[in-house]
């Protein structure tokens, strides 16, 4: 596992209905490697996850700048639709690719990264399920190349499918941000 002591992590949550195990899971893979980790949300204050689970947000995400940190990183949620489909974080991920930072996306929340124009070009992969494939449609539409995988590199951006894939989300965010080490 790369050490990443010198590396500092924005997690963006929901501030209600983010996904306990995403953000939980991929955290203790990033804290285990030794990232330096701050909570971004639409709000200040106790963020609740869908399974009741809370999480101190430190700074707005309108606020956040991708030059304070490494790696930008959304996890996901039902709230992610509600609470972070919109302009603020339409414009960090923009900001997050122009600062050649890693950007990273689990769950439903690469659809953040497809309406941001982003994605355009690149593989990803996203939540779906044999019921919904609205989330496929939508990066598709914005010019992704779906890959139905637990999770994606492509350059600088990371995309995990859902929450069984945290582990291996947080895997390959860490890789990317080895990468990004060398030379540097």
């Amino acid at each position: 596992m790369p050490n990443l002591g010198n590396k500092s992590i924005l997690m963006i949550v929901a501030y209600k209905n983010f996904r306990d195990e995403e953000y939980f899971k991929t955290r203790q893979v990033f804290e285990n490697a030794g990232a330096k980790i701050k909570i971004a949300s639409n709000k200040i204050g106790e963020a609740i996850g869908a399974e009741g689970n809370t999480v101190e947000t430190e700074i707005l995400v309108k606020e956040a700048n991708p030059k304070d940190y490494d790696a930008i990183v959304f996890i996901g949620g039902s709230g992610v639709l509600t609470y972070l489909d919109n302009e603020d974080s339409y414009k960090l991920a923009k900001e997050t690719i122009a600062s050649n930072k890693v950007l990273a996306a689990i769950c439903i929340s690469p659809v953040i990264l497809a309406k941001a124009g982003v994605l355009e070009g690149k593989k990803a992969t996203v939540w779906t399920s044999p019921t919904d494939k609205s989330a496929v449609k939508i990066l598709k539409k914005n010019g992704a190349e779906f890959n139905n995988e637990m999770a994606v590199i492509d350059g600088m951006i990371v995309t995990g499918n859902g929450p069984g894939a945290s582990k291996e989300f947080a895997m390959k965010v860490m890789e990317v941000l080895a990468q990004q080490g060398i030379g540097a």
